[in-house]
C-alpha cells in the first residue's frame, strides 16, 4: 500500500510539523484528483509551478514544488491551507521520492535493466518470456508497452517519469509479478529516472548512432549508458563483448559476464562468459550452439536473423547469471516468439516474404538487412525513411547502407513531424551514389504495395522504421498507419 501521510513521505528529506493525509502524486494538474499531492517539476520545456493554482483548485492538498535547483534549502509556504514545499534538486530526488511513496516496489521483485542502441525490446520480451515459460510471472516496461506480455499497455516513452514508473512496478508487484524486464533509455539514466529501482541484472547490447540531437557526442551517449553498470550495484552485468564500447567496458568489469559471437571474441576476459560456437539460418528460425562458464549446449528458436543470435545469447546469458538452470533453458527455447515489429516475419505460400522491423538508426538498418541476406533466395527490397525534427546526420547514412545492401531502395516517409517530407528525402538521397535508381514514394502503403507488386515469390521485402507502431506523425497531425497490418492485408490480397 502507499504511503497515505505527507509527514511520513517527507520524512528522508524535510520534517514537516503538521500532517496531511494523502491519496496519490501527480505530475500533471489535468491528472489531479481530490486528495493528491501535485509535484510540480521544472522541466526542459515546460515549468510545472505555473500550474499550482490550477492544482490547488483541482484539490490538491498539498504541493511538492521544484526549488529550480538553485538554493538547496526546503521551505514551506501555505497558501490557504494547502501547503507548498519548496524541494531542493527535485528532479535528481523524484524517483527517491516516487519509490518511497509506493513503499520501495522495485525491491521485491526481480529486476532486469536493458540499455544499448538496439535490441532492448528483443531482449526483454525474450527474457519475460522465457521467465514465464520456467514458472515465473514477469511484467516488461518498454518501447512496445507495460505490462504481461499478454496485456500490454501503449508506453508514450521508451522511460517513462520517474514517478510513472515506480507506479508501474507498483502495479506489477499487486499483480503478483516475480521479475520485471525493463528497458532503460540513455535519456531515462541521464535524467535520473530510474535513479531508485535496485536493478539486479543489467544488460548491454550495443552503441551506435541515436539520439544525437540530445547528447551531442558519442562519448556522451556511452557515459549515459554506462551508468546502468555503475551506479546501481547490479549482482549480474551481461554485455556485449562484441560491440567496440561493450569491450572497452569489460576491461574494467572483471565481475561482468562477457557473451560475444566468437571464443575468441571473449578470451581477454578473465570472468564469466559465454559464447556462439555453431549457428545455422533457416527461414523457421535459428539452431545455435555454445560454450560457457555453465558449459556446452545447443537450442532452437523461431527468430530470425544474426542479431537476433546476440539477442537470444544475452538473454540466456542473463538468466544463466541469475540462477536458472540450463537445461530447463534449453528446454523451452523453441517456444519462444518474435517480438511483434522486430524482424517479425509475415509469409505466404508463393508470395514474397515480407519482414517488419522497427529499424530506425543506420546500425539497426545494416544489421537488418545483411540479417536477411542470409534468407534471400532472390532480391533483397528495403522500404524506410528518417524521421522529422531528429538527427539529420543519420540520413544520408541510411541511405547509404539501403543502397549497398538490398537490391532495390524505396524511400518513404517515417514520422515527417513537421519537416517537409520532400526536404528528408533530399538529405537522404545525398548519401547515395546512385540517387536516380532509389524509387521514392512518400505514402508507406503505396511503397508497400509497389515493392510487393514488383517483387517475385523468392524476394524479400524490409519495411523498417515503424515497428510495432500504429500511427504516422505528420505536420498535421497523428494519423492511423500500421506497416504491421499493411503488410498483412498485401499478403492476405485485401488491398
Amino acid at each position: 500500500m502507499p504511503i497515505t501521510s505527507l509527514k511520513n513521505l517527507l520524512a528522508p528529506w524535510y520534517e514537516l510539523e503538521q500532517d496531511v493525509v494523502i491519496s496519490g502524486l501527480t505530475l500533471d494538474n489535468r491528472q489531479l484528483q481530490s486528495g493528491d499531492v501535485f509535484v510540480a517539476v521544472q522541466g526542459h520545456a515546460l515549468d510545472a509551478r505555473k500550474f499550482i493554482p490550477a492544482a490547488i483548485e483541482a484539490g490538491a492538498v498539498a504541493v511538492i514544488a521544484d526549488d529550480g535547483d538553485t538554493q538547496g534549502q526546503f521551505d514551506i509556504e501555505m497558501r490557504g491551507n494547502v501547503p507548498v514545499i519548496s524541494f531542493p534538486h527535485l528532479k535528481s530526488t523524484l524517483s527517491e521520492l516516487s519509490a518511497r511513496y509506493y513503499q520501495l516496489p522495485s525491491q521485491a521483485m526481480t529486476v532486469i535493466g536493458v540499455t544499448g542502441t538496439n535490441g532492448k525490446t528483443t531482449i526483454s520480451q525474450l527474457v519475460a518470456q522465457w521467465i514465464d515459460l520456467l514458472g515465473g510471472k514477469a511484467a516488461v516496461m518498454g518501447t512496445t508497452g507495460n505490462g504481461f506480455l499478454s496485456a500490454l499497455e501503449p508506453a508514450p516513452n521508451t522511460t517513462g517519469s520517474a514517478l510513472d514508473i515506480q507506479a508501474q512496478l507498483a502495479r506489477f508487484h499487486s499483480e503478483d509479478a516475480t521479475h520485471v524486464a525493463m528497458e532503460v533509455s540513455s535519456h531515462g539514466l541521464v535524467q535520473d529516472r530510474v535513479k531508485a529501482v535496485a536493478f539486479d541484472a543489467a544488460i548491454f547490447t550495443n552503441l551506435s548512432r541515436d539520439h544525437l540531437d540530445y547528447h551531442g557526442t558519442m562519448e556522451a551517449y556511452a557515459e549515459a549508458k554506462l551508468r546502468l553498470f555503475t551506479h546501481y550495484g547490479t549482482s549480474v552485468s551481461v554485455i556485449n563483448a562484441d560491440d567496440s564500447v561493450g569491450a572497452e567496458w569489460l576491461r574494467s568489469m572483471p565481475e561482468a559476464i562477457a557473451v560475444s559471437m566468437t571464443e575468441s571474441g571473449v578470451a581477454f576476459h578473465p570472468g564469466r562468459k559465454l559464447w556462439l560456437t555453431k549457428v545455422e539460418y533457416a527461414t523457421s528460425g535459428v539452431s545455435i550452439s555454445f560454450d560457457s562458464s555453465w558449459g556446452a549446449s545447443s537450442f532452437t528458436a523461431p527468430l530470425v536473423g544474426e542479431f537476433n543470435v546476440m539477442n537470444l545469447l544475452l538473454s540466456l546469458t542473463t538468466l544463466l547469471g541469475l540462477g536458472y538452470e540450463k537445461t530447463a533453458l534449453m528446454a523451452t527455447a523453441s517456444q519462444l516468439q518474435a517480438v511483434i515489429g522486430r524482424m517479425e516475419v509475415f509469409h505466404h505460400p508463393d508470395k514474397p516474404m515480407m519482414v517488419v522491423d522497427y529499424a530506425h538508426t543506420p546500425d539497426a538498418l545494416e544489421k537488418a538487412l545483411l540479417a536477411l541476406r542470409r534468407h534471400c533466395e532472390s532480391k533483397l527490397w528495403c522500404i524506410f525513411g528518417c524521421g522529422g525534427d531528429r538527427d539529420t546526420g543519420k540520413r544520408p547514412m541510411m541511405a547509404e547502407i539501403a543502397e549497398n545492401l538490398a537490391d532495390q531502395a524505396i524511400l518513404t516517409d517515417d514520422n515527417p513531424r513537421s519537416e517537409s517530407p520532400q526536404l528528408i528525402v533530399e538529405d537522404m538521397l545525398k548519401g547515395m551514389s546512385n540517387p536516380d535508381d532509389a524509387i521514392v514514394l512518400h505514402d508507406r502503403a503505396e511503397a508497400c504495395r509497389y515493392a510487393f507488386e514488383n517483387a517475385s515469390k523468392d524476394d524479400v521485402i524490409l519495411v523498417a522504421g515503424k515497428g510495432h507502431e500504429d500511427y504516422q506523425v505528420l505536420a498535421s497531425g497523428t494519423i492511423h498507419y500500421s506497416d504491421r497490418e499493411t503488410v498483412q492485408a498485401l499478403l492476405e490480397g485485401d488491398v
